[in-house]
């Protein structure tokens, strides 16, 4: 990946466009939004995976991530909580325990953080 200066930021050409990074919201997203979402959304698609690959049938995934950050030091993450809704019916509390398990070991992006990033989980089974 390539980045150029811009005057409030960077930006990056992907396979999918323009990619806009900057510490001010106003101009781009922030890096930490960047690193959080990177986590919480391969979290979300490897236990997709992980619960199609268990036949496990579910309709829909959301993930919440609450951020801890360094208020007195350079403002980086100390840690990231992500809850899970999982949405279905009958589903076993147990098997998605466990499920969740492998996403962890899984993830690439929980993988590369886990040594200076806290990384916890909980979920909540939706009926629907």
């Amino acid at each position: 990946m390539i980045f150029t200066m811009k005057e409030n930021g960077f930006e990056t050409e992907v396979e999918f466009g323009k990619l806009t990074v900057s510490g001010n919201e106003q101009f781009g997203f922030r890096p930490y939004q960047l690193l959080v979402s990177s986590i919480a959304v391969c979290s979300g698609g490897v236990l997709r995976k992980v619960l199609d690959k268990k036949r496990i049938s579910f309709s829909d995934i959301k993930v919440t991530a609450d951020v801890t950050r360094n208020e007195a030091g350079a403002q980086e993450i100390q840690s990231i909580h992500m809850h899970f809704l999982i949405t279905g019916q009958n589903l076993d509390e147990k098997k998605i325990e466990k499920s969740l398990e492998v996403t962890r070991k899984n993830c690439s992006m929980v993988q590369s953080v886990k040594d200076s990033i806290k990384i916890t989980e909980s979920f909540e089974i939706v009926e629907g």
